[in-house]
């Protein structure tokens, strides 16, 4: 039994059902889930002009916020047909390098167990992991669960 879980989402369908594996493996005793989300910061200042940076970054942000939110409603007001009473969720939005960001919160949350999504590629991609979650995978000192 799991205590605490890290969900690392970026509102994609692979992350969606990384979610579905988080509340399975919270069970029915409970744990905690922190859902995290990882405005990439890289695209922001990769723009030369300021009024660029802030309107993508305001739109990062917003789907950021979509992303845990989505989330948080499908446990509080779906009640995950009954099977997430005693989940507790913990929303974060944070910015940063998504792999770094998400290794660090999981040991600052002393997680037990990082479960993402794996990325959305196509043709031969589609066999290998994200680089996100590759890096995940090689630096976490915890489980790591890729759902496809």
């Amino acid at each position: 039994m799991y205590k605490k879980i890290l969900l690392a989402t970026d509102n994609s369908k692979q992350a969606e059902k990384a979610g579905e594996h988080a509340i399975s493996m919270a069970g029915s005793k409970g744990a905690d889930i922190i859902v995290l989300y990882v405005i990439d910061a890289y695209y922001k200042y990769a723009l030369p002009q300021k009024d660029l940076r802030e309107q993508l970054d305001e739109q990062l942000r917003e789907e950021g916020k979509e992303a845990v939110e989505k989330f948080k409603y499908k446990i509080e007001e779906e009640q995950c047909a009954g099977n997430c009473k005693n989940i507790n969720l913990i929303t974060m939005l944070k910015e940063g390098k998504p792999a770094d960001v998400i290794l660090k919160t999981a040991e600052e949350e002393n997680v037990d167990q990082i479960v993402m999504g794996k990325s959305g590629k196509h043709g031969i991609e589609k066999f290998l992991l994200g680089s996100t979650a590759e890096n995940v995978v090689r630096g976490s000192k915890v489980p790591v669960n890729v759902i496809s």
